[in-house]
Formats: structure tokens, sequence, C-alpha cells
């Protein structure tokens, strides 16, 4: 079988915290089931939640008290990527109970330190939790909050489809962007490359079209949808003083008319085939399942021409050394 139904499951993290998360994901649980998904996606920071417009009481020079508090209560709510965490059983249990593989973006302690990565993990349906990836470069202030990851997450997951093995990885947001990791991945020979996200933007959706046509494999990009920033209490006062006065907050963007009744994160998760034509989505304004069949035969049809690791790779000019340790 060649075939198989995936998805990118938009959501947005929930007010009341993590454990109010995962049980809005296992919800979907019979429209999984009933479309017969064998991979699904889901958004950056979903779990743990990415706090968009806090400055955590940070300015050059300065850390302010409340930031520090604002951090504590932060981290209490992020999630122990461990099979022996609760609520990762939750997650491998609905993996097992619908047969399909989730990769899962989230806020990820550690017992070693008190630092937090922006991670996705990999939940198969038969072995439960597999693997993780954490983000290598957290992006502009998201360095406040997120330490960055290592060589040694550049992780993969492989799972049955059929006789076939379907091979999975991807990268974080704007990870994505990085020319290097992108060919290290590649040349992981993936079939599928999974990017949550929490970028709502039309050139987001671009990018994904450019990696996938770029690598010639199927590209599942998933983006939270958070309706309100008022609700969730996201969004420092502007740090123009004109804008302040007139009680404007950074969000959703620093420039451009805001009301509060807008979105916080709008959507935008699209998937994406070899040729870098979009084949569902995007979903935007709204939470929802966004799912297509694809068929990874197309994969061997598009890289007749431009395999980028392959024919395409001139390795006797460049090379690329990577640190996986």
């Amino acid at each position: 079988m060649t075939k198989l139904n995936v998805a990118a499951l938009q959501l947005g993290t929930c007010k009341e915290g993590t454990d109010a998360t995962i049980e809005k994901i296992i919800s979907y649980k019979d429209e999984i089931i009933s479309k017969e998904i064998k991979l699904c996606v889901l958004p950056e920071a979903l779990l743990g939640g990415y706090p968009k417009g806090k400055n955590f009481g940070t300015w050059l020079g300065y850390r302010a008290l409340q930031g520090k508090k604002d951090f504590a209560s932060y981290y209490k709510d992020t999630v122990l990527v461990s099979s022996s965490n609760p609520q990762i059983n939750k997650l491998e249990n609905l993996a097992k109970e619908t047969g399909c593989q989730f990769v899962i973006g989230c806020i990820e302690k550690t017992e070693e330190n008190s630092s937090l990565y922006c991670t996705m993990i990999f939940i198969d349906s038969a072995k439960g939790l597999v693997g993780k990836h954490r983000k290598v470069m957290p992006t502009g202030t998201e360095r406040l909050i997120w330490a960055q990851g290592d060589g040694s997450t550049l992780s993969t997951m492989s799972f049955p489809n059929g006789e076939d093995t379907v091979k999975i990885g991807g990268a974080i947001c704007w990870e994505n962007l990085c020319p290097l990791l992108r060919f290290a991945m590649y040349s992981k020979n993936l079939n599928i490359w999974c990017a949550p996200t929490v970028d709502q933007r039309e050139i987001w959706r671009s990018v994904m079209k450019t990696i996938a046509y770029e690598g010639r494999l199927f590209v599942i990009s998933s983006c939270q949808f958070v309706p309100s920033a008022t609700e969730m209490g996201y969004g420092a006062d502007h740090p123009d003083p004109e804008l302040a006065a007139q009680g404007k907050k950074i969000l959703p963007e620093w420039d451009g008319e805001y009301s509060d009744d807008m979105p916080c994160i709008n959507g935008g998760s699209v998937i994406v085939n070899p040729y870098g034509d979009i084949i569902a989505g995007p979903l935007l304004g709204e939470e929802g399942l966004v799912s297509a069949e694809v068929d990874l035969d197309l994969i061997l049809e598009s890289r007749y021409d431009f395999d980028p690791t392959g024919h395409y790779n001139r390795s006797d000019i460049f090379k690329l050394t990577v640190n996986e340790n």
C-alpha cells in the first residue's frame, strides 16, 4: 500500500492548561477513526502553550521580578516527555485506539535542569512514545524562555503501511527556514515532513510549498488556532507610546489595525504534495482536522528529475557535517 490518509489537527492551547488541551485532542478520536487517519500532526507548543505577546518582564539589561514569576507559572504547566507521565500515557492510548501515529508540539521540561525546550514528540500507535525533536534555534524573544536543542534529537520515526514503511521527520516553525537543517533531514530520506508551527501568515505556506518541492516529499504543517488574545491573557502593552495611549496591544501583529476580537493565532494548516501543490487547506479562522490521501509513489515520480540528496547532490563539491551527539 503506497497510499495513506494523513491530517493536520488545528487546535489552540486551552486557557485551562495542558490537561484540558489533551482532552480537546482526545475529543477528535472518532473523527480520526472515521477518516482512517494514519498520521496526524499537531501544532507547535500546543501542550504548554505559546505565550504570544508576553515579554516575561525582560528588557535589555533588566529582568523584572514579575517576569520571573510569570516564567515560574508558565513552567509549571509544561510537559515531562516520558512514558511515565500520565499525560503522555493518554496520548499513547489515543494513538493505540485510533491506529494513528501522532506528532505533537509541546513545551518540554526535564528532570535534569529547569530549562524549557520547544519540542515535537513522536507517538507510535503500537510502541507509544518513540522519540522527540527539540527546536535547535528558538526565534527572537523565544530565546528568553526556551533553551536550544542539539543534534541528538534530529529524530525520525518509521511506521508500517501495509507492506511499505513510511518515514517521517521535520522541523518546528522557523527551523524550517534553516537550509542546512533542511538538507540534513532530507538526507534521512523522509517520505513526509512534519512542520508544527504558530506562523499564521500566507508566506509561511509558501515556505511549506518550497520544502515539499525542494525535498520532493509530502509536507504536513499544523498551526495553532487561538481565537482571542484577550481571553488567553496574551499580549503586553504596545512599546509604541502613541499606540499604548490608545490601549493597543502588540497582538496579533506589530503593524496594521488591531482589535481585541481579532484571533491571536489564525491557523492556516496545510498539506502539500512533492510538486509543491497544496492538496488540503489552508484552514483559517477555526479549529478542525485538515486531511488528505497521499500516494508515496508520487515521491518517486517527482524525484526522477530532482533528487536533492541523490543524483542532484554534488557531494564531490559540497560537504555537510552534522553533529548528532
